[in-house]
């Protein structure tokens, strides 16, 4: 990895008070870029700036290919700017590749504005995943989006190397945070299951990479805690598997801390915001070391999760790991400090020369 160090940062932008963010990611979808959006943006009006976010909810939708529970916008251009320009925003900020982040890019490309953009899901590789499209023609369009960006936000340090050695310019660091009143080691679920409860929790879909953990020699059961597109069919091959369907608030804060060890078998996420849910439950971490749980567990001062190219072994050395460590170290990541690294990084929605 290049060495990238901590960027100049963004000359002072004075008289912030009008935030826009398009995304199209956002409500009712269930997934950490929505719930990195909706946090941020309560932390932003609790600082007393107004804060606006544009969805799909606001336009006529399909369904995605292939995922249904995701809605595209349809043809947006001509409503999306003129709710722009209702809402006067003093800063734009575009949080996603889709429709809505296209035209929103269109139109700031088309009156010259300033704007910045954020890396938060791998879409190249997702891409392949789903339909086989090469990623480095997924990472030359990629690179083109972002481009015109003054700045690209990316949530790890490592996800920013290797940006900037794909060839992406102005990428600055803005990480995430946890919600410590949500999750907590207690109480427990109390799951009725042969201990230990090796668990995952999220989005039950193909880029999870949910069957490297299924298909594991472990001990106890193993706990899925969510719901997706590939659930039906992990249910028929894994029926030893125990499938507990999605679940919200306190139940889900219970499914956690009711569990022994954290699964998160992904390789292809920028972040892994349940990964900071589980700690923050007491959990201990088992996961692959790639970006995202390389980044937070390797920041741990104490041992706080395990990682490791073979993931059972990374699973079976969680079991050893004091569950002690993990709700200290989750509370070192603050929503209010990533809000405000996020306002820190926007630029003025100036027309540019």
């Amino acid at each position: 990895m290049l060495y990238q160090p901590e960027p100049e940062p963004l000359p002072p932008f004075p008289g912030l008070t009008r935030i826009l963010i398009v995304s199209d990611a956002w409500t009712p979808q269930v997934n950490g870029v929505v719930r990195t959006l909706r946090t941020v943006t309560d932390e932003i009006r609790a600082m007393g700036v107004a804060v606006e976010v544009i969805g799909p909810d606001r336009f006529k939708t399909i369904p995605m290919p292939s995922y249904p529970e995701i809605r595209l916008a349809i043809r947006p251009a001509k409503l999306l700017a003129r709710l722009i320009e209702e809402f006067a925003p003093d800063a734009l900020h575009i949080a996603t590749e889709g429709p809505l982040g296209m035209a929103a890019r269109s139109y700031a490309k088309r009156h010259k504005f300033a704007f910045t953009t954020a890396f938060h899901t791998r879409f190249a590789e997702y891409l392949k995943a789903r339909t086989g499209i090469p990623e480095f023609l997924t990472y030359i369009w990629l690179r083109r989006f972002h481009g015109a960006a003054a700045a690209v936000m990316v949530a790890t340090q490592s996800l920013r190397e290797e940006l900037t050695a794909r060839g992406f310019k102005n990428v600055r660091p803005w990480s995430r945070g946890v919600d410590l009143a949500a999750f907590h080691p207690e109480p427990k679920e109390d799951w009725n299951l042969p201990r230990p409860i090796f668990a995952y929790v999220g989005r039950v879909a193909v880029e999870k990479n949910l069957k490297a953990f299924l298909k594991l020699d472990l001990p106890g059961s193993k706990l899925i805690v969510g719901d997706g597109p590939q659930r039906k069919s992990l249910e028929r091959d894994f029926p030893k598997a125990h499938f507990a369907g999605a679940r919200f608030g306190e139940e889900l804060a219970a499914a956690y801390a009711g569990a022994d060890v954290f699964v998160f078998p992904s390789r292809t996420d920028t972040f892994g915001l349940v990964v900071l849910e589980a700690l923050a439950s007491g959990l201990p971490v088992a996961a692959y070391p790639v970006t995202g749980p390389k980044d937070i567990l390797g920041e741990a001062p104490v041992p706080v999760g395990t990682l490791d190219v073979d993931l059972r072994k990374a699973c079976i050395a969680a079991l050893d790991i004091d569950r002690a460590n993990c709700r200290p170290f989750a509370e070192t990541y603050s929503w209010r400090a990533c809000a405000e690294r996020f306002m820190d990084n926007l630029v003025p929605m100036r027309v540019l020369a």
